[in-house]
Formats: C-alpha cells, sequence, structure tokens
C-alpha cells in the first residue's frame, strides 16, 4: 500500500503541475496532464534515472493504476454521455449532419486508404485486417468532447453559434465513434464474453442497445417526470452510478469495453438541469483531480519516444498526422460549406472539431490493451493526438475566432453566422 500511495501522490503533483503550466502557455489544461504522464514514463523519466523509475514504477505495481482509471473514465465517460444536447442536436441537424458526417467520412476513408501500409510496418503480425482499419480509423476521425468543450468556455465561445454547432458536431462524433469502436472490439476473438462467438456477441450487442435506448430511457424519463422537482439526494446518486457500473459490465461481458456501456448510460440519463449539474460537480472532481491522472501515467509509460528511432518511423508520423489533420479539417470545413457557411467559418469549425486529446487516448489505449497497436504505432498515435490537439488554439487565432457577448442565442434554423472578427 505504501508503494501505492507514494506513486499516486507523485503522479498528481505531476499531473497538476503540468497541467498548470499548460494553461498559463495558453493550452488546455488536459494537453499538460497528458505530457506530465508522458514525462513519468519511459521516454523521459525512465530514461534519465532508470533505477529510480523502476523503483518508483515497478511492473507488478500498475495493475491497481489500471483499475482505478478504468473506473475514472467509465465516471467521465457517463458524464459526457449526460451532457449530450439532443434537442440542440435535433434543432441545427443540419449543419450537424453534414458537418459531422464529413469530418468523419474523410478522415476514415483517408485512414482506410494508408491502413494496409501501416499495418504491415507498424501493427502486430497476428492482427487481422478489418479490425485495423476501424480501429485506426476510429483513431483518425474523432473528436475529444471535453477538451472542445473547455477550450470553449476558456475562449469565451461556448454561447456563439460556432461553440454550438462544434458541440452538436462533436457529439455526433462521440456516438458514431464509440459505435464503431464497439463494432471493431466484437471482431476480436476471445475477448470478453466469456468466448462468446462473434454472431452472438454482435446480436448480444444489437439487444443491449435496443434495451437501453428503447426500454431503459423511456422508463427512466417516466420516473424523472415524478422526481424533477427533488434535488439530487445521496441514495439517488448512488443508484444512478450503480445503474452505470452494471451498464458497463453488460458491455464487457458482450467483448465490447466498459466504456461504451457508460457512455450509453450517459445518454439515457435524463436532462434535468439540476441533476446534471449535481452530477457535473460531485463527480468531476473525484475523477479530473484524483482518477483521470492516473490515466495520463499509464498513457505516458505505454508511450516510447525511443521507439521513434529512424526517418523512416518520423516520415510515416508525419504522413499519420497530415491524413488527420486534413481528413478532419477538410471533412468538417467541406460539411459546413454545404450549409452555406463561408470558407472561414468552415475552417474555424473544421479546427474545433481537430481537437483530439483525452477521447482519442482513450481509444489509443484500449487498441493497445487488445493487441491492435504495436508500441511504436501506439507512440507515433498519441505524438498524433497531441500535435492535433495543440494546433486547434493557434488556428483559431490565426482565423481570428473573437467571442461575441452580445450574440443572440441560436435559433432552429441558424445554421451559420459564427463570431469572427473582421
Amino acid at each position: 500500500m505504501t508503494q501505492l500511495l507514494l506513486e499516486m501522490t507523485v503522479v498528481l503533483l505531476v499531473t497538476l503541475a503540468c497541467g498548470a503550466l499548460s494553461r498559463k502557455l495558453g493550452q488546455a489544461r488536459v494537453i499538460g496532464e497528458i505530457i506530465g504522464g508522458i514525462l513519468l514514463g519511459p521516454s523521459l523519466f525512465g530514461r534519465l534515472a532508470p533505477h529510480t523509475a523502476a523503483w518508483l514504477f515497478p511492473p507488478q505495481s500498475l495493475a491497481p493504476f489500471d483499475t482505478l482509471s478504468t473506473v475514472g473514465l467509465i465516471l467521465f465517460l457517463f458524464v459526457i454521455g449526460s451532457e449530450l444536447n439532443f434537442e440542440h442536436l435535433q434543432k441545427q441537424r443540419g449543419t450537424a449532419l453534414f458537418a459531422s458526417s464529413l469530418s468523419i467520412l474523410l478522415p476514415f476513408s483517408l485512414a482506410a486508404l494508408f491502413a494496409h501500409a501501416i499495418r504491415v510496418r507498424f501493427a502486430p503480425n497476428n492482427v487481422g485486417s478489418l479490425p485495423f482499419v476501424l480501429f485506426l480509423g476510429v483513431s483518425m476521425s474523432i473528436t475529444a468532447f471535453p477538451v472542445l468543450a473547455r477550450i470553449l468556455e476558456e475562449r469565451r465561445l461556448q454561447g456563439t453559434s460556432l461553440g454550438v454547432t462544434a458541440i452538436l458536431c462533436a457529439a455526433v462524433d462521440d456516438v458514431s465513434a464509440w459505435t464503431l469502436l464497439a463494432a471493431a472490439l466484437t471482431l476480436i476473438p476471445h475477448r470478453g464474453g466469456d468466448g462468446l462467438p462473434l454472431s452472438i456477441r454482435l446480436v448480444g450487442l444489437l439487444i443491449y442497445l435496443l434495451l437501453m435506448l428503447g426500454a431503459v430511457r423511456p422508463l427512466i424519463h417516466r420516473v424523472t417526470r415524478r422526481l424533477h422537482d427533488r434535488p439530487m439526494q445521496y441514495e439517488l446518486l448512488g443508484v444512478i452510478v450503480a445503474l452505470v457500473l452494471a451498464s458497463a459490465a453488460a458491455t464487457e461481458w458482450l467483448g465490447v469495453h466498459p466504456l461504451f456501456g457508460a457512455f450509453i448510460a450517459g445518454c439515457c440519463f435524463p436532462r434535468v438541469p439540476a441533476w446534471q449539474h449535481e452530477i457535473r460537480s460531485r463527480l468531476d472532481m473525484l475523477v479530473s483531480v484524483l482518477l483521470l491522472p492516473f490515466f495520463f501515467a499509464l498513457t505516458g509509460m505505454r508511450t516510447r519516444f525511443d521507439l521513434l528511432n529512424s526517418p523512416r518511423v518520423w516520415g510515416w508520423t508525419a504522413v499519420i498526422l497530415v491524413i488527420a489533420v486534413a481528413g478532419k479539417i477538410g471533412g468538417a470545413a467541406l460539411g459546413a460549406r454545404l450549409t452555406k457557411q463561408s470558407w472561414r467559418d468552415a475552417l474555424a469549425l473544421g479546427a474545433l472539431l481537430n481537437t483530439r486529446g483525452l477521447v482519442e487516448l482513450i481509444v489509443l489505449n484500449v487498441a493497445y490493451k487488445v493487441g491492435i497497436f504495436s508500441p511504436t504505432l501506439f507512440t507515433m498515435l498519441v505524438v498524433m493526438a497531441l500535435l492535433t490537439t495543440m494546433l486547434t488554439s493557434p488556428m483559431l487565432d490565426l482565423l481570428k475566432v473573437r467571442p461575441s457577448e452580445s450574440l443572440p442565442p441560436v435559433s432552429s434554423q441558424e445554421t451559420a453566422g459564427f463570431t469572427l472578427e473582421a
């Protein structure tokens, strides 16, 4: 226990310090927290002080970190799912449909085009073509909903039409990406489900989705009508967390991933503003301060910059970066243009949707743990995730995106008119 408590102390202090420094440099806090985890890994700490690193973070001590980080991610994905605004999505379905669809389709297609070349060079030998294409495509096309929301809040853009549209597109991206990820995980043999055959796992996943969205969600909303005027009680919060864990356990048993179950549970959560605020305030501190830093530390320990040791590897890292940026920004911009927005408005939306960050790292760690990505490819994609997220703020500055305190609320027909400095 002493070893674990000491490890937790070091991880928390390093990630907090790096997060604060990141904010001072004009980046989102999560960028610094991710870099803090990488600094604790073999790329820096393990190279500068190998004996101390081996003593402080012995391999056998990382199992509790894995468990704690998984619990944190389950609660985190539940909160993200619970904050998806389906009413706004319905109102701005035109822009959300075109921009989000193309911002997924284009990078996914480019990833599929290069998947064979990347797989034969960097993937483990026993990886099937279809699961690899799906995982690589999701890695290229996902948007980090929470990081995006934090950037919009820090730049005071959450009330503009740009902010609302970006959040809606990111929500659609997340739902699509997690669905694709669930499909990819069911194709991996002997993962969860007690070795259930692929056909049973796919049918089980479909039944699970139908039950959650077609039965559980309406039932919860029916109960909510009787309780919505009451504050969030201790017992009610406990029941909610228990249901989230049960949903996560169900998808884990089906061989998908517990995070998918947590996300779907969040989508089923009733949209009662007071309850949503209580859930966010009560869980966010626990997850962000205590549990997510363990995930960053584990990611850093899996990131091996020493494996990027040749011009060929760096060249392919650049190719991956170009595919990710061009596909995401190009797809979002093209989709926005189809709704009659200017190129500058469309590029601003693309720059925001190019944010990957934490959610990207979740996908990469899932792929790494199930043996789809090798340590080298994992590191290459971590570099891509960091750089694409770090590009967001400079690109918004280059496009001269400014908040507008006088901007009126977005109407049901409004799909354009982002606030940009002339």
